[in-house]
């Protein structure tokens, strides 16, 4: 489907604004993509994007969608839900363009994976049929979902048949994850085949043993050993998050709001004194970040 039949026919189904108090569709949404991308008549900067050119613009998107949640900020998570939805809208118009498939094919993939993989729920795989009972439902625990889940995925990546040439079950891990990311789901992986420490003792074990093989380094100035052992010791840290519930991620967004709210703070009290980090020593600012700490707890 061209630019000049997506517009058309979306322009088909809407009108230029919403009347009577009505909701743009998606289908306002793809035929505004069809008109940003026009070749003739479109956005000088949206017809120049590639995949590859929007693939940071998502990443930024991701973020700033789990930025929100993270600071609760309920009333500007519709429009960054938006934005990322937007990033979808791109590249079903880019593949609509180069004709491999557009949003409908997009959506319609989707709709069947997801019936496909909750069979407690769509018990005929039929997407509208008779609901299932809350007491079979009831039955249905959360392991076995996740479990099944699994199943039902690398049934659905088997397609050679050949037991002994299979994919690694990290493959459809991306790249292009970020890397604390990325070592979390490694790990979780690893674990379902049992690659893993008995209990949480086993990984403190190992982020000790990892944390005194940085130490031999550095103490014997050996930088390249020493950056590698610390890559380890990252790694074995990451481990830990699957023993206490926490992803990785938000736990480190959540220190790195801690750390700038306390150190905003510092900038405040120098603000307030006219005074600049040159003028202060380290156990002022130790002095204030405690403050900041203490004014913390009692918040919380």
């Amino acid at each position: 489907m061209n630019n000049e039949t997506a517009i058309n026919n979306s322009a088909k189904k809407s009108t230029d604004t919403p009347s009577g108090g009505a909701q743009y569709s998606v289908q306002d949404l793809t035929y505004l993509m069809a008109r940003l991308r026009d070749p003739e008549t479109g956005c000088p900067w949206d017809k120049e994007q590639t995949f590859a050119t929007i693939v940071p613009h998502t990443l930024e998107e991701a973020y700033e969608v789990a930025d929100t949640i993270e600071r609760k900020d309920w009333p500007h998570l519709k429009e960054e839900l938006g934005d990322l939805l937007f990033q979808v809208i791109y590249y079903s118009q880019m593949a609509s363009e180069s004709g491999w498939f557009d949003l409908g094919d997009v959506i319609d993939g989707l709709i069947e994976k997801m019936v496909r993989r909750h069979p407690h729920v769509f018990v005929d795989g039929q997407l509208y049929s008779n609901q299932t009972s809350v007491a079979s439902i009831a039955k249905v625990s959360t392991q076995d979902v996740s479990q099944r889940w699994d199943e039902i995925k690398a049934e659905e990546k088997n397609s050679t048949g050949d037991p002994y040439d299979q994919p690694s079950i990290l493959a459809d891990i991306p790249l292009g994850f970020p890397a604390l990311t990325r070592a979390a789901k490694i790990q979780k992986k690893a674990s379902k085949v049992g690659f893993d420490w008995p209990d949480i003792q086993g990984v403190l074990d190992k982020i000790r043993e990892e944390l005194e093989e940085v130490e031999e380094e550095v103490a014997a100035d050996n930088l390249p050993n020493a950056q590698k052992e610390f890559g380890d010791l990252l790694f074995a840290v990451t481990n830990l998050s699957r023993y206490l519930k926490k992803d990785p991620e938000s736990a480190l967004r959540g220190t790195n709001q801690k750390f700038e709210y306390r150190f905003q703070y510092i900038e405040r009290q120098l603000q307030q004194a006219g005074l600049t980090f040159d003028d202060v020593s380290l156990e002022q600012m130790d002095g204030w970040w405690d403050e900041a700490k203490a004014l913390e707890k009692r918040g919380s």
